[in-house]
């Protein structure tokens, strides 16, 4: 199984978004050296607690301090910008960084009403057309724009480049049959919905068409993860984790509190339920239990490949989950 990161860069209590940034920094460069496939970016919009607002930039200056992994976004939110522009952004970040670059597409305004308004200039954003656009993209990235296309004199640079790896996210299975009729890869995000299917899956393998993108088809899952050298340490820095869901839930502003401020937090009973019911979307435990875990994952599901987001209060708790893990499974 290959292992990848998903890097949501958290900020946590006390810290600065320099400090943040400078953090994703020093992971890429560990998790490289550790040999993951890839690290994907998030895109958050007027989010306190995750700083990465504009993907792009980060996969252009991670991609530039890192020697082999792959760079990408998990994802770009495509119904704010146009598939011209989408395709002019990743054509150029696979020339500079030949066979290093994803390009991953979510459907989420990945921001509240307000911060999607303004992305639209004050206008009431479309929701219906993102497979249009994706669609749209793809031919553009691949020069493929049909003869009878509006758009077919209309030309994304620069040419003749690498392609980047294209994948769609999803979250609820409805996006999988529409991955594998593009020819793309598709990657579930499991620390969203915790609903992890094989049928789901199915679909998207039954439906695969392959393309000049991408010839097999490709799946990956992604997971919050906490892993220590012990359980009942993962345990303890996985609290903060368990809060920051509850307060995200609650549309609360928060920043990731320390494993401390979370234990002694006043949960109510309703608060508890939600807590244990959200650990379905995460995978909490010592390396060899979290590895053991997503063995049988792919042993069930047939996963080529598991995309760990770990999100604690301590920078460190945080690159060691992600070196444990290395050690079990790479």
């Amino acid at each position: 199984m290959k292992l990848s990161v998903l890097d949501q860069t958290p900020t946590s209590n006390g810290q600065t978004s320099q400090q943040t940034l400078q953090n994703s920094v020093e992971l890429a460069q560990l998790v490289d050296k550790l040999g993951y496939n890839r690290i994907w970016y998030s895109e958050h919009h007027g989010s306190e607690n995750l700083a990465s607002a504009s993907p792009e930039i980060l996969i252009a200056h991670i991609a530039s301090v890192t020697k082999q992994i792959r760079v990408g976004s998990g994802g770009i939110m495509l119904m704010h910008y146009s598939p011209l522009k989408m395709a002019e952004l990743f054509k150029t970040l696979s020339t500079l960084y030949p066979n290093r670059i994803d390009f991953g597409v979510g459907r989420a305004p990945g921001g509240d009403w307000h911060s999607t308004l303004a992305l639209h200039e004050g206008k009431k954003p479309r929701m219906d057309n993102q497979y249009e656009k994706l669609k749209e993209t793809i031919m553009f990235i691949t020069e493929t724009m049909p003869e009878d296309h509006p758009y077919h004199n209309t030309l994304a640079a620069p040419f003749g480049g690498t392609l980047p790896e294209v994948w769609l996210l999803g979250s609820s299975g409805s996006s999988a049959a529409q991955a594998g009729q593009f020819g793309i890869g598709y990657s579930f995000a499991q620390f969203i919905s915790g609903q992890l299917s094989a049928p789901m899956l199915d679909a998207y393998r039954s439906n695969f068409v392959p393309s000049e993108i991408m010839p097999n088809p490709q799946v990956n899952v992604g997971y919050f993860v906490m892993a220590a050298e012990t359980t009942e340490e993962a345990e303890y820095h996985a609290a903060s984790l368990d809060l920051n869901l509850l307060f995200m839930e609650k549309g609360m502003p928060f920043k990731v509190l320390s494993p401390e401020e979370a234990l002694n937090y006043s949960y109510t009973e309703m608060d508890k339920m939600r807590i244990q019911h959200n650990r379905s979307r995460f995978l909490v435990g010592s390396a060899k239990e979290v590895a053991n875990t997503l063995r049988h994952h792919d042993e069930q599901f047939g996963i080529n490949e598991a995309v760990l987001g770990t999100i604690s209060h301590s920078h460190e708790a945080r690159l060691k989950s992600y070196e444990l893990l290395a050690k079990e499974l790479l």
